[in-house]
């Protein structure tokens, strides 16, 4: 044997059991609400009192649970993907521009207005409840939906813009002078370079803004009041009963309600890595 060659020390291997065991355990703790939802779900009041922690046999299984609270869920589903989506939509258009503005050009100002503007990420947003509460009163927008789009559109783009203007500004100018001189407009630029070069980061923040509308919860429940109108949030808080909770139909209902997340997630993460990951090589 080689004076040089040394046998493989068993240290890294119990390094590496070690790591395994920490992730499984932190994915057991991660998990442990998944699985009680499923679980109850599947259950009457009477099988959940006599066995709160196993999932009942297949046999037991109460199917209808599922259908009940599809009956009560959907509507409130409904609600939340109208506002979700098109708060997303229009959150990310005016943030692009916005972005591409405060990127493209240097107005006198302009670093105090950006200061003015990075200010707002500051403020809590329960410290804007009663404003926002008597502006959409004197609009007459009370109760309806399009006042949370308009809140969801306006209240995520601080960090929309934040992030798109960095990405911006890190695009070759030779790209829109060669465009200028082409005689390309500015909605041009935007949708044949700017949105191209960004596409990733414009994902993230898709997915963020729609997670944000989705699990909103107090603004709802201050400008909502027909249960017709309720979002996912809201709605779920008054699936219970006054005197009896069924909690197989509640944790069905749950369950229901976070299938669109979990398809959103398993579609688009990895366009959500990809943007994390060029988010953090700019940073």
């Amino acid at each position: 044997m080689n004076s040089f060659d040394t046998p493989p020390s068993p240290g890294p291997k119990k390094n590496e059991w070690l790591s395994h065991l920490v992730i499984w355990a932190i994915l057991a703790v991660e998990l442990l609400p998944f699985y009680m939802m499923v679980q109850i779900s599947q259950k009457d009041n009477l099988l959940f009192l006599e066995n709160p922690w196993l999932p009942a046999s297949p046999s037991s299984w109460v199917w209808e649970n599922y259908a009940h609270a599809f009956r009560i869920v959907f509507p409130y589903v409904a609600n939340s993907i109208v506002v979700a989506v098109a708060a997303t939509v229009g959150c990310l258009l005016f943030s692009l521009m916005g972005a591409y503005f405060f990127a493209r050009y240097k107005l006198p100002f302009s670093n105090i207005l950006w200061a003015g503007f990075l200010t707002l990420m500051l403020m809590p947003a329960i410290t804007n409840i009663v404003p926002l509460f008597v502006l959409l009163k004197q609009l007459h927008l009370l109760n309806s939906l399009y006042a949370l789009i308009i809140l969801g559109m306006a209240g995520g783009q601080i960090f929309c813009i934040y992030m798109l203007r960095n990405f911006i500004e890190e695009i070759p100018k030779d790209l829109f002078e060669a465009a200028e001189i082409d005689g390309a407009s500015h909605w041009l630029q935007l949708t044949h370079i700017v949105i191209p070069m960004c596409g990733s980061i414009l994902a993230t923040l898709g997915i963020l803004q729609f997670l944000s509308s989705w699990n909103d919860f107090l603004m709802p429940l201050v400008i909502l009041r027909d249960p017709e109108l309720y979002t996912i949030g809201v709605g779920l808080i008054y699936l219970d009963g006054e005197y009896v909770k069924h909690w197989g139909e509640i944790m069905a209902a749950f369950l229901l309600s976070s299938l669109p997340m979990i398809v959103l997630f398993l579609f688009s993460m990895k366009l959500f890595v990809r943007g994390l990951s060029q988010g953090f090589l700019k940073g």
